[in-house]
């Protein structure tokens, strides 16, 4: 997931900190619902409040060789954030890098080296060196590598498992890997140098992370900062999918706990600090944040007979429940794998991916006439 610049937002993260930390050690408060986010959907729209949605477009937009192998999406988006910007990455198995522009209006493929071109990129971030100098990182949970490209798709590293010769800082871990255990990384961020790099469709399912040893050339290297595990208490994940860097006076790593219906939040320390509950069933895959709001993609919702939805949040409560297949007729969106949240001319957009089988949308808000 691409890092968050929250500057303009830092009331919301003071507020969400305070309202999820624990009560005492080991009990974790829950994220409050409102009371009028039950999902209404008229004509083509979906949502409640001021963060209603329809659809822009849907996959006829996206070039064709990206329309042959969209069943197989199995990924997530990184949005440019850099004042002036607004593009949005994404990769899918066999084609390589897109690129959608930042109005929205353009989906362009970018060239991409044949080492990650036919693997599964299962997410992106988007991240800058010291000098400025902007990178993508994605992890290729089938392949077991972590690749880096420039913004045009040159590969510039390539990380490869831990070994046993590297000390992950925690000895769970050194011994998972001294023991050859499969590294299937699901995400990854970025932080003052360092690489965080979740691992849930592993049995390990901890968060590892790599220090950036050099940036021109980038270089990295397995580091002695490990944290998370698999289990049911604070701190402890059934699934380490997605993770994001909140950035701002205090930065923040969370983590989307699937299975348990949570948001898990760490210091970049590797410190638990609290969890964000989510309505019960959901199976959140990553949670991103603009101008205010955050929304997390969901594998199933409460009633798995149905598609999955997209939650809106403002302040750690449920503002807005988009249902992409039951209420926006996308009938590819049974499961929800990642969506972002940005904005152009004002309005925001919700960029949205399935899983099983692949799709792609991306979502325009509704504005009441002035």
């Amino acid at each position: 997931m691409t890092r968050r610049f929250l500057v303009s937002s830092l009331a919301l993260v003071a507020v969400a900190t305070s309202s999820v930390i624990e009560a005492h050690p080991g009990h974790r408060t829950r994220g409050t619902r409102s009371t009028t986010t039950q999902p209404v959907g008229t004509h083509g729209v979906s949502g409640q409040g001021t963060m209603r949605f329809r659809v822009l477009y849907g996959s006829e937009k996206l070039p064709e060789p990206a329309r042959q192998v969209l069943t197989s999406a199995h990924g997530g988006f990184a949005v440019d954030r850099r004042p002036g910007r607004g593009e949005v990455y994404f990769s899918l198995p066999g084609v390589g890098l897109l690129r959608i522009n930042r109005d929205l209006q353009r989906i362009d493929t970018v060239a991409t080296h044949a080492d990650m071109r036919d693997v599964n990129l299962h997410n992106t971030t988007l991240w800058e060196a010291s000098d400025g100098t902007p990178y993508l990182t994605m992890p290729a949970n089938d392949a077991g590598r972590v690749f880096t490209t420039t913004l045009s798709g040159e590969l510039v590293n390539t990380l490869a498992p831990p070994t046993r010769r590297d000390d992950l800082g925690h000895r769970t871990v050194n011994d998972y890997f001294a023991a050859e255990g499969t590294f299937n990384p699901t995400d990854v961020e970025h932080f003052d140098g360092r690489l965080y790099v979740t691992t849930g469709y592993s049995d390990l399912d901890w968060v590892l992370t790599a220090r950036l040893t050099n940036e021109r050339p980038v270089q990295a290297s397995w580091s002695d900062l490990s944290f998370g595990g698999r289990g049911t208490t604070a701190g402890l994940f059934g699934t380490g999918h997605g993770i994001t860097l909140v950035d701002g006076v205090t930065p923040r790593l969370e983590i989307a706990d699937r299975p348990h219906a949570e948001i898990d939040r760490f210091s970049v320390d590797g410190t638990y600090l609290s969890t964000l509950g989510l309505p019960a069933g959901a199976f959140p895959c990553d949670i991103d944040y603009a101008g205010g709001y955050a929304v997390v993609g969901a594998l199933y919702g409460q009633d798995r007979s149905k598609g999955a939805p997209v939650y809106v949040l403002q302040n750690d409560r449920v503002v807005s429940e988009i249902w992409p297949k039951e209420e926006l007729g996308l009938e590819g969106f049974q499961h929800i794998h990642n969506a972002v949240i940005t904005q152009v001319d004002g309005r925001f957009y919700i960029i949205v991916q399935s899983w099983n089988p692949g799709d792609f949308a991306v979502l325009e808000q509704v504005l009441e006439p002035s």
